[in-house]
């Protein structure tokens, strides 16, 4: 068997940075230089056998775009040396904005973020844009490498073959976004796959960034996603479970969005521990101390890493046991890093003060306690530090999986093995139970640890020592690699358990008691009537090509209508973009609400109608527009669609190729007659320039319907696809519990949860009607339902309770159930009414994602 056979097909690597480091001698040409990592020496050589591309920023400015990139030197022996000029695209960006996006983005809000620091965190939209533009560009790349290997695998014949594109870290969170649409608009076969090399935070610190979930939507854009330990899996699923209203299964680490499975997967990096074992084999001895015990930190200069802590805690070992003053010292390693900001400067000037001033307290003739590298080390050196330490500090506040720890195993000799602690803040703390673990903030637990490891006899270092090492060597930065593209379907596996055919369990019943039951819960003897407000198109019926092709599910409209029955329990309201007219003939039910033209037009059931005043103005510059849209751009399947007072631009049969060019001719006719143009699903729209829209309109609906009152006594679901519906969920938020139904991917929402179809509105429908036929004595149509649920809509509670929700933007909600006992004295102090102008008092709200899976298995 060759080794090109080991892979399905090419892997497009993306990293911030390209894997070698590029010079420009004097003579104005470029250079390769070696990059140490171990990220590089697994994953470079299987790009190489794969002939796949790698991407990233060349680390300087490049003359222009086709500068070419030099073929690695003869004479080079590094992983990277047979990765081709032609395999590799550098990502050109202007300097100021790569600045912002680097310093500012990357290193100034993620980083401490990320790390659990947000008090180190800034926050700036210029940044953020400038790291939205950077992953634009990125993504561009992407494609540009993505379509040239798709071109060589046709070229062979190998249709079946999919590209694996696997982005790297948190400077590329957003890039896969902008990938997978136009690869699913240009019909670009391709997998996805994201790693995380840091830390991922918890709901409580990923909210605090203000465009959370674009980063949550961007990182789902992939297929797999993976991140080193299961807790940073966790934390990720609860986020998209929280922010974005996904469903989620814990046990199988799944989520859903918009109808696409994702795989998520703790995935422990290792390094290449054959290289470092061999390195220190052969390293000569660079520790000259005979009678003393070296303990060692390495470490990047970095307030995650618990430099300061480290350091205090030596003295106090000092302090505490003076058996070890002149028996041992601390040698640390402090390699520079982002020297030009300001609080990486301050905290070198602290590292310098206190190692001083410990040196200085505890110094003999012959003997200082801390010696102190600050600078770089080469890896042979570093090699013979980790062989010949008695112990190795790797106590970071917070850190991704820190690879310190598993480097310093690689290295012992077991002769005289030495002794790690470990910090459970890092990731490899999980993993590597041999160690001593210990909190870096607790610095009297943290200077015991250290005398234990000083003082820990040889047939206890040997045993723990051989645990280490027998399971890092096991699972090395290759297993590692193999692991990840078996999962992602590069390998050949056993398909039977292959995570990618793992598939998120179908939306069922029990899934909207976790929705709605909590919210819907009322006293029995004071029912809250239950308001619900659907949009048609795309959400009772599915999308069609044209307005009259949709059609609704004969047995939603069944359910509908057999739901109008119970007026004592439900009002029901349709809410849509087409003209009263044509709402109410497709629909034709009677005793429901319909609010037509996105609310302008409203019918009630008792025949009332409210018509938004429109200006005479604004149907002129409706005609005109119409005109001229139907003259230029009325053409290749584009249609103009008059509602009276929206008119609505149609593009979904556009060809492609030829909707860029027509849609910006549109736009610019409706900014030619005055109208900011609407996205809707595959067409623009024109509004009047009135303060009017679905979230006003739904207010306004319940206020005519059940009084000012209304919030004390009705409960609200919404159902809605577009962007129209956006803003009535906004207005509801808090409300309302609402649902986005979409299979679109990358839909941005402010919806509590969401919906991928009518099929599964249908399914939301069915358990309402369930519900209400448990309420009380079905109407003669309504069919006879077990009582298989335990929550109902009734709580027969004498007892006055408070319960505190947290929905998915953060905020604390009180839900109030009041007993029978109660009921009197509440009716006799009255109910507060707002004024017909006011907004509502807030109902009890919706419990927005408290911490429950909403996977039936859990």
């Amino acid at each position: 068997m060759t080794m090109k056979s080991r892979f399905n097909a090419p892997i497009i690597v993306v990293s911030n940075r390209l894997p070698f480091i590029l010079v420009r001698k004097e003579d104005g040409t470029l250079e390769r230089k070696q990059c140490a990592g171990g990220l590089v020496t697994a994953v470079c050589p299987s790009v190489i056998e794969c002939n796949g591309k790698w991407i990233g920023w060349p680390g300087i400015q490049l003359k222009s775009e086709d500068e070419v990139i030099p073929e690695s030197n003869p004479d080079d022996k590094s992983p990277t040396a047979g990765l081709l000029s032609n395999q590799v695209e550098p990502v050109q960006v202007e300097p100021k904005i790569f600045d912002k996006f680097y310093n500012g983005c990357c290193n100034g809000t993620f980083w401490p973020l990320f790390h659990s620091m947000p008090d180190r965190a800034t926050f700036s939209n210029e940044t953020y844009e400038a790291y939205k533009q950077v992953n634009d560009i990125f993504a561009e790349k992407i494609l540009t490498a993505l379509r040239k290997c798709l071109a060589q695998l046709d070229e062979e014949g190998r249709m079946d073959a999919a590209p694996l594109i696997w982005i790297h870290d948190y400077q590329l969170m957003l890039a896969a976004t902008t990938v997978r649409r136009v690869a699913e608009d240009e019909g670009l076969r391709c997998k996805m796959s994201f790693f995380m090399h840091i830390p991922f935070p918890s709901w409580d610190i990923m909210r605090i960034f203000p465009w959370d979930d674009e980063i949550l939507e961007g990182i789902l854009g992939c297929d797999l996603v993976g991140f080193h330990i299961d807790d940073y899996c966790l934390n990720f699923l609860d986020c998209c479970q929280r922010r974005l209203g996904c469903r989620v299964d814990r046990s199988r680490f799944l989520c859903e969005l918009d109808g696409r499975t994702i795989h998520v997967k703790s995935l422990p990096i290792g390094i290449p521990y054959s290289q470092f074992a061999e390195m220190s084999r052969n390293a000569p001895k660079v520790l000259k101390e005979k009678e003393q015990q070296i303990i060692l930190g390495v470490d990047r200069l970095d307030y995650t890493k618990g430099l300061v802590n480290r350091v205090k805690a030596f003295e106090r070992l000092l302090e505490k046991h003076p058996e070890h003053i002149e028996k041992c010292i601390l040698l640390q390693v402090a390699v520079p890093s982002r020297t030009d900001v300001k609080e990486y400067q301050a905290l070198k000037e602290e590292m310098d003060q206190l190692i001083g001033r410990i040196n200085g307290r505890f110094s003999k003739p012959n003997w200082s306690p801390i010696r102190y590298i600050y600078g770089c080390i080469s890896q042979e050196q570093l090699s013979a530090f980790y062989r010949d330490s008695a112990v190795a500090m790797v106590t970071p506040l917070r850190d991704g999986m820190n690879l310190v720890a598993k480097e310093f195993v690689a290295c012992q000799d077991l002769s005289d093995p030495g002794v790690l602690i470990l910090s459970p803040f890092a990731g490899a703390g999980g993993m590597m139970q041999e160690a001593l673990i210990v909190n870096p903030y607790e610095i009297e637990e943290f200077a015991d640890k250290l005398h234990r490891g000083l003082q820990m006899p040889f047939d206890e270092r040997l045993l723990r020592m051989k645990h280490l090492q027998r399971r890092e060597q096991a699972m090395d930065v290759t297993f590692w690699l193999n692991t990840f593209l078996s999962a992602v379907g590069i390998l050949p596996c056993d398909v039977n358990y292959s995570p990618s055919n793992a598939k998120m369990d179908p939306l069922t019943m029990e899934d909207f008691d976790h929705y709605l039951s909590d919210y819907l819960e009322v006293d029995e003897m004071n029912r809250a009537k239950l308001s619900l407000i659907l949009d048609y198109d795309g959400t009772l019926a599915p999308i069609a090509q044209k307005p009259e092709l949709a059609h609704m599910p004969e047995e939603t409209r069944c359910i509908l209508r057999r739901l109008a029955l119970y007026t004592d329990d439900v009002s029901i309201c349709i809410i849509s973009g087409r003209s009263l007219s044509n709402l109410k003939e497709v629909i034709g039910i009677d005793g429901i609400t319909y609010a037509a033209s996105h609310g302008l037009e409203i019918l009630s059931p008792d025949g009332t109608k409210y018509h938004h005043p429109i200006t005479t103005e604004h149907e002129e510059r409706i005609s005109g527009l119409l005109k001229d849209l139907q003259q230029e751009v009325g053409k290749n399947g584009a249609w103009i669609e008059n509602k009276g007072a929206l008119l609505t631009f149609h593009y979904r049969e556009v060809p492609r190729q030829a909707r860029t060019a027509l849609i910006s001719r549109a736009t610019e006719i409706f900014i030619e007659h005055g109208f900011q143009p609407h996205k809707a699903p595959m067409a623009l729209e024109a509004k009047p320039e009135v303060k009017w829209d679905r979230g006003r309109a739904s207010i306004h609906i319940l206020r005519t319907t059940y009084g000012a009152d209304w919030s004390s006594r009705v409960r609200v679901i919404y159902c809605g696809d577009d962007q129209s519906d956006e803003e009535a969920m906004q207005a509801l938020s808090g409300i309302a519990v609402t649902f986005k139904v979409s299979s679109m991917p990358s839909t941005r929402t402010s919806a509590n949860y969401r919906l991928r179809s009518p099929e599964e509105v249908l399914l939301m429908l069915r358990w309402i009607e369930m519900k209400l036929s448990m309420r009380r004595s079905p109407s003669p149509t309504s069919p006879t339902r077990l009582n298989r649920a335990s929550v109902s809509f009734d709580d027969t509670s004498d007892d006055e309770m408070r319960r505190l929700r947290t929905n998915s933007r953060g905020r604390t909600q009180n839900i109030y159930k009041t007993g029978n006992k109660n009921r009197k004295t509440s009716e006799t102090a009255g109910a507060t009414r707002s004024s017909p102008d006011s907004f509502p008092e807030l109902p009890p709200s919706p419990p927005r994602f408290s911490g429950v899976s909403l996977n039936r298995h859990l």
